[in-house]
């Protein structure tokens, strides 16, 4: 929780210096190469978060890594972090800087489960239905496939959900099934 904490304040510093370099959609690709570098080689992610290494060591590793293919306010912040022995939270930041980037540029995100592909006119629809919720003119959608659904789909939209699954339609007719009018309960 202190972590969430003190990652989305680094998270805030930075959004509003890439917002005042004009480096914002650059430090966002940084942001999320980082984030997709942390997800995809759990080695990397747990270097940083690893206490016995040295922190000369993960920042001379950090500088082989990403000097010169990152922005220099990118490269700037992961130094500053690692001078405050702080490296473990890059991972945190780097995906917490991908929602304070939608937020500030007014994008909701969204995702659809469904058991198949989604096309591109449903594709339109479902963003459609996302923008109605929301008050947001862009959306991020996400897409997951659930071969479990039956049919349907269901859409998370913020804290919102709206499952019209068929597996859910079958669920709730199994509950409503198993109440019987014709006997008395005490």
């Amino acid at each position: 929780m202190a972590d969430s904490r003190v990652a989305s304040r680094y998270v805030k510093s930075l959004l509003s210096l890439a917002v005042e370099q004009k480096t914002l959609e650059v430090v966002h690709n940084d942001m999320q190469m980082f984030d997709n570098a942390c997800r995809t080689n759990r080695q990397f992610a747990n270097m940083l978060k690893n206490p016995i290494i040295n922190h000369e060591k993960k920042k001379d590793i950090l500088q082989a890594l990403f000097k010169g293919k990152v922005n220099p306010l990118t490269l700037s912040i992961i130094n500053i972090l690692t001078k405050k022995n702080r490296e473990s939270l890059l991972p945190a930041i780097a995906h917490e800087f991908h929602n304070a980037y939608n937020e500030y540029k007014g994008i909701e995100k969204a995702t659809v489960t469904t058991t198949v592909a989604v096309d591109k006119k449903l594709k339109g629809e479902i963003e459609a239905i996302v923008k109605k919720l929301s008050t947001r003119k862009q959306v991020e959608l996400e897409e997951k496939i659930n071969k479990d659904l039956i049919g349907g789909f269901i859409l998370n939209v913020g804290d919102r959900q709206i499952d019209a699954s068929v597996k859910s339609r079958l669920k709730s007719l199994k509950v409503k099934f198993s109440e019987n009018p014709y006997i008395k309960e005490f």
